[in-house]
């Protein structure tokens, strides 16, 4: 039977893509994990190995697309996507939704307990993050390399002094940081 593991990152990200990987293993690989769990270098280091023995998929919705269509839109198209993009005889993703994909099984955490799932959750970290580097280099202010995207006190402070990128999430609401009320002008 083959299996497709399908994961996603950057979901909660102001700034940068979301991806969303699908992963089919043609050999065994160790040291598959969650890809929270691992370094960012070794993170990188198991995407190569993973990308010379795995069919995989990634789809990536920048900024423009989540704000446009919504988490969970962007979501359904991903995992619609990965399944015409891969061949498999079950398809599995993490998490307790398949927003409706026929097909889509889930399980909560299946990214710390099935090497197929820990495979495509690799994958989508590492090209989000890889996204987020290249942002670092047009935007060093905000410091991307360090938090890639997510919303840390310096991401926030930064976006206080700054602006908002064209990256940024702009349906994303943050009611308060400090006293600072930082997407007062976009309402």
């Amino acid at each position: 039977m083959i299996l497709c593991g399908i994961d996603e990152a950057g979901r909660g990200c102001l700034a940068g893509p979301m991806a969303i990987a699908g992963a089919v293993l043609a050999a065994k690989i160790d040291d598959l994990d969650d890809s929270k769990k691992l370094s960012a270098k070794k993170r990188f280091e198991l995407a190569e190995i993973i990308k010379t023995n795995a069919v995989f998929h990634v789809v990536m919705f920048d900024a423009a697309a989540i704000d446009e269509n919504g988490l969970s839109a962007c979501l359904r198209s991903g995992l619609i996507e990965i399944k015409s993009a891969i061949k498999a005889d079950r398809y599995l993703y993490d998490g307790s939704c398949a927003y409706g994909v026929a097909g889509v099984e889930t399980l909560v955490k299946a990214d710390a307990s099935v090497a197929e799932v820990a495979a495509a959750s690799i994958l989508a970290k590492t090209a989000k993050d890889r996204a987020l580097l290249s942002l670092a280099e047009n935007y060093p202010q905000y410091g991307f390399a360090s938090h890639q995207g997510y919303g840390v006190k310096a991401h926030l402070e930064a976006i206080g002094r700054f602006g908002l990128t064209p990256f940024h999430r702009k349906s994303f609401k943050i009611r308060k940081v400090a006293t600072i009320d930082l997407f007062a002008e976009s309402r």
